[in-house]
């Protein structure tokens, strides 16, 4: 059921912050996982709620929240009942609104998910439809279709789903006759809307006012080059299982099609009309960073995450080529490039990074000295370039993925399937540790609704907070630094120095450099200036330093 305030308004932020998203550092909270305010095992609005103030102190200047819509959970809240209503298990509206408020208090702003590709089975909508059966207008809203075959036992297409499967599923009649499928890109649980009806536009519309009027700075957009789908619903003509962290394609005809530019420049014009600067962000995977950025023309949406550069390996000249491509992308259309190196769909960087170059999402722990060297070089490469930044809650914890979790713990629901999008996505959602004691190392009073590992303990908050040399500190006075440094954030350029091989030297206008050195063993360069911040200690001395391998150094010169 829709739950509804009485009385709703919010405050303000200074006004003095136009484009503020620019250069914005932007802290992805995954509700389930971040804190527990009830002590029920599971992370909730009240959590979240009380740990702002380290949001603030850490120092990033947006709070993106995944979904916490009420839901059946069957893929951990992107299966939506209820669009303007918070799942129990979450909270409130009430709850809701006083988050956003102290939020706003504390000149935080939040972003909230929002999942217009497909609803769940649970969605007013779709449950009426199929209780109505064919025939129901309703039907007309999401893509019901006969099967083939002489009994239309065949699914419509040969879509199959990201999930693994048949991107189809077949109904029941009210009488108990096999009757029509519906599509689902993605668990059964979740069928896709039809975004060639009007009611699904306006509802959506009518949705962005919702949460806007709540007093919301800005909208994740999930599965953003989704929505859309070929006339006809044309068979693919592959056997290939495509993945949404697969390269993809041009004539893929459910993902990235043109239909989908005239939905977001509607949007745009209703984030217009509020105050403050509203944003939304597009999830967005295209086969090309230049397709990415006709999401983000002056007249549709204001970011699009940088999937190209989430991608690249530990490596100095494919780094630079990813970085050269997305500032040469976002240029012409006058948006900020993103970065990105971990959320809550791939393996975390810490990991990634602690072995060979082997894709987004990977099942071994790797070497975890290495990985966490490498993961706090890419940090700071990553917010020495212009535009703006995400980071993915307990990155600045150093925390690795969970690689072993016990396989009846795991909830992510492609696990299990076969040929479609990996079902490991569980180790990267583990509650994050607030103390080195407790039951969930302070995550909550009731335990975690996954298991936590016990050096968890050391690389929690409490363990990281005042040591010069921790993960969380170096975080800290990486953001306190591109906060106040003149020449970091906003931006369109970088200048490439020269620099050995393996080693990237950038340059920002205003006196900033960044060295970078992805190599395994030390390399010796001239010292660009005076040593603003470095993620390995480096002593320069008559005009030379040493970099440490797999290292980076913030300089001013």
């Amino acid at each position: 059921m829709t739950q509804y305030l009485a009385d709703v308004h919010h405050t303000d932020l200074p006004a003095d912050c136009a484009d503020w998203w620019r250069d914005a550092v932007i802290y992805q909270v995954y509700p389930r996982s971040f804190a527990d305010g009830n002590g029920d095992g599971m992370g909730d609005l009240p959590g979240i709620r009380s740990r702002l103030p380290y949001l603030k102190e850490l120092g990033v200047d947006a709070v993106w929240l995944s979904p916490f819509y009420a839901s059946p959970q069957a893929d951990a809240g992107y299966d939506v009942a209820d669009y303007r209503a918070i799942d129990p298990m979450f909270g409130t509206l009430l709850d809701a609104d006083a988050l956003i408020r102290d939020a706003h208090d504390l000149g935080l702003r939040i972003i909230v998910d929002l999942v217009p590709n497909h609803s769940s089975d649970a969605h007013e909508w779709f449950k009426r439809a199929l209780k109505e059966g064919p025939g129901s207008p309703l039907r007309d809203r999401y893509h019901f279709r006969p099967g083939k075959g002489a009994d239309g036992e065949l699914p419509p297409n040969d879509w199959e789903s990201i999930f693994g499967g048949p991107a189809w599923t077949r109904t029941r009649n009210p009488d108990g006759t096999p009757g029509d499928w519906y599509l689902h890109l993605f668990a059964p649980e979740q069928p896709d809307f039809n975004w060639e009806h009007p009611a699904v536009a306006d509802e959506f519309r009518s949705i962005l006012r919702f949460w806007l009027d709540m007093g919301v700075d800005g909208f994740r957009i999930d599965v953003a080059h989704g929505l859309v789908k070929a006339a006809g619903l044309p068979d693919l003509g592959s056997g290939d299982q495509l993945k949404l962290l697969g390269s993809g394609d041009d004539g893929t005809p459910f993902f990235d099609q043109d239909g989908v530019h005239e939905i977001y420049r509607a949007w745009r014009t209703i984030l217009d009309e509020y105050p403050g600067d509203r944003i939304a962000v597009a999830e967005a995977w295209t086969p090309t960073v230049e397709r990415t950025a006709n999401y983000v023309r002056p007249d549709e949406l204001h970011q699009a995450f940088n999937f190209q550069y989430l991608g690249t390996h530990w490596d100095a000249a494919e780094l630079r080529r990813a970085i050269d491509a997305s500032l040469d992308a976002m240029r012409p259309v006058g948006a900020p490039a993103t970065w990105v190196l971990s959320n809550h769909d791939v393996t975390r960087h810490a990991t990634r990074f602690a072995g060979p170059a082997a894709g987004t999402q990977i099942r071994e722990a790797g070497d975890r000295e290495l990985g966490l060297r490498r993961a706090r070089a890419a940090t700071l490469l990553m917010l020495a370039l212009p535009g703006s930044a995400y980071l993915y809650q307990g990155e600045e914890l150093g925390l690795p993925d969970v690689t072993d979790l016990p396989d009846e713990v795991r909830q992510d629901p492609a696990f299990g399937r076969t040929e479609g999008q990996d079902g490991f996505r569980d180790g990267c959602r583990v509650p994050i540790p607030w103390t080195a004691e407790g039951p969930s190392y302070g995550f909550g009073a009731g335990g975690s609704w996954l298991p936590q590992p016990d050096s968890w303990a050391g690389l929690s908050v409490e363990a990281q907070t005042g040591d010069p040399d921790s993960t969380l500190e170096l975080y800290r006075s990486a953001l306190a630094a591109r906060r106040e440094h003149p020449a970091l954030g906003a931006g369109d350029a970088v200048e490439w120095l020269d620099a050995p091989e393996g080693v990237l030297a950038l340059r920002r206008p205003g006196g900033f450099v960044c060295t970078v050195n992805t190599t395994g063993a030390a390399v010796r360069i001239p010292a660009p200036g005076r040593v603003l911040l470095a993620g390995s200690a480096v002593e320069p001395a008559d005009g030379e330093v040493e970099l440490p391998a797999d290292s980076a150094v913030w300089w001013t010169v």
